[in-house]
C-alpha cells in the first residue's frame, strides 16, 4: 500500500474492481449482488429520454433488483459479441471512485457500432455500491438505436 492509500480507499478499489469483473463476465445477478438493496442510481441523460422503447434501460434506478434489470436490458439490446469496454483509470478517494473509460457496442435493432466515452461515479459502503452515476456520450448511444 502506498503512503497516501488508506484503508477505506483500498477496499473502495477492491469492489469497484470487482464490480467490473462481474460487468465484464455479464451475469446481471452477480452483478446486481455487488449493490446495496437500496441504491442511487442516476444516468446523466434529458429526462425526457428515459425509458424510451429504444434504450429502456436508460432511467434512474434504487434498487438491487433494478440493477439486475438494467444489466439485463443493456444485453437484450446489444449484440453480445460486439462489446467490449475500455477502462482507462479508477480514482478513489475514501468510499467515492470514478471509473473513466469507453463503451464500444453494437445496437441490436439497427446493427449500428457506436463508441462512447463514460464516467462512472461509484459510492462503496460495507462493501456495497451505494451510488452509481453515469455521465455518457448520449449522443453516441441515441443515434446508434435512431432506425
Amino acid at each position: 500500500m502506498s503512503d497516501t492509500a488508506t484503508p477505506t480507499s483500498t477496499s473502495t478499489r477492491t469492489v469497484v474492481e470487482e464490480l467490473l469483473g462481474r460487468i465484464a463476465g455479464g451475469d446481471p445477478e452477480q452483478i446486481a449482488a455487488m449493490y446495496a438493496e437500496r441504491v442511487d442510481w442516476r444516468l446523466d441523460w434529458p429526462e425526457a429520454e428515459h425509458g424510451r422503447a429504444a434504450t429502456p434501460w436508460i432511467r434512474h434506478r434504487s434498487t438491487r433488483a433494478d440493477a439486475a434489470a438494467h444489466f439485463r436490458q443493456i444485453a437484450e439490446h446489444h449484440v453480445p459479441e460486439k462489446v467490449d469496454t475500455q477502462v482507462e483509470r479508477i480514482l478513489v478517494d475514501g468510499s467515492d471512485a470514478v471509473v473513466l473509460g469507453e463503451i464500444r457496442q453494437t445496437a441490436r435493432p439497427t446493427g449500428r457500432a457506436y463508441r462512447a466515452r463514460f464516467a462512472l461515479h461509484l459510492t462503496v459502503e460495507d462493501g456495497l455500491v451505494t451510488r452509481h452515476h453515469v455521465y455518457e456520450d448520449s449522443l453516441a448511444v441515441a443515434t446508434a438505436f435512431t432506425p
